[in-house]
Formats: C-alpha cells, structure tokens, sequence
C-alpha cells in the first residue's frame, strides 16, 4: 500500500499525518511517502518519520499516478492554493488519481467547507487517520 502525504508551507499537518500514520499503521506493506510544495515542507515530513521525500510539481505527478492514498490539505485540489504553492498540474494530477484521498477541511486560503465545525489540526489529524486504517484493515 502505497501512502503519498502532501503538504506545503511549514509542513506541520504532513509532519502530524506522518507521525500519526508511522504510529498507526506500521507495516513493511506500507509504504510512507512524503511530498512537499516546498523543501521546508518535505524536511518537516522525513523529521516526522517518512520513509522517502520529495519536492516539487515533478513528485506529485509522479507519487499520485499509483498512490493507494492520498493525504493533505484539502487546499492541494485546488490551483493556486496554498499561497500559490500547489500548481495547475498538481491540482490536476492529484484531481485524476485513482488513489482515495483523505482531505483535512482547514478553513484558510481562501476555501472554506461549509457544514464542517473548524477542528484543531490533530483532532483533523486523527479522523483521516482512522479513515486510512478502517478502510486499509491494517
């Protein structure tokens, strides 16, 4: 099973998901991969215990083409979100895969998900979790 988490600015909700997923669900059939919009992001993410990190537009597209999950903001569907961080092609590439993806609703640039209560980010951390361990049986 292949777990792709993406994040951006500081990293810090990929580092909690990847702390919490190493955690959960520590098995040598998964597969931990940790993608940051930007090189502060991805070293967050390998300091919380990812197995392989990359940066860039270039990882996203390749890490979702096969990707069981996907994990992050829910901001990483979107162009231009995260201050401009997630590209047109990454929105798209993350868009298209066939992987399931578990997206945290953090009410900040510029998306805000109405009918969902603004939760603290561990409280997000742990519900998308949960989703991955249930729906993986591990």
């Amino acid at each position: 099973m292949k777990i792709v988490v993406i994040d951006g600015q500081g990293g810090r909700m990929g580092g909690l998901l990847i702390a919490q997923l190493k955690k959960e669900l520590s098995s040598p059939q998964v597969e931990l991969l940790a993608i940051g919009t930007n090189s502060t992001a991805t070293a967050a993410m390998l300091r919380s215990g990812a197995e392989h990190g990359a940066t860039g537009e270039n990882p996203v597209l390749v890490a979702c083409r096969d990707a069981d999950y996907i994990l992050g903001p829910i901001g990483i569907l979107a162009a231009d979100a995260l201050y401009g961080e997630v590209t047109p092609a990454m929105a798209a590439a993350i868009g298209r895969s066939r992987a399931e993806k578990i997206l945290l609703p953090v009410n900040k640039c510029s998306i805000q998900v109405a009918g969902v209560a603004d939760l603290p980010v561990n409280t997000l951390v742990e519900q998308a979790v949960s989703i991955v361990k249930q729906a993986s049986a591990l």
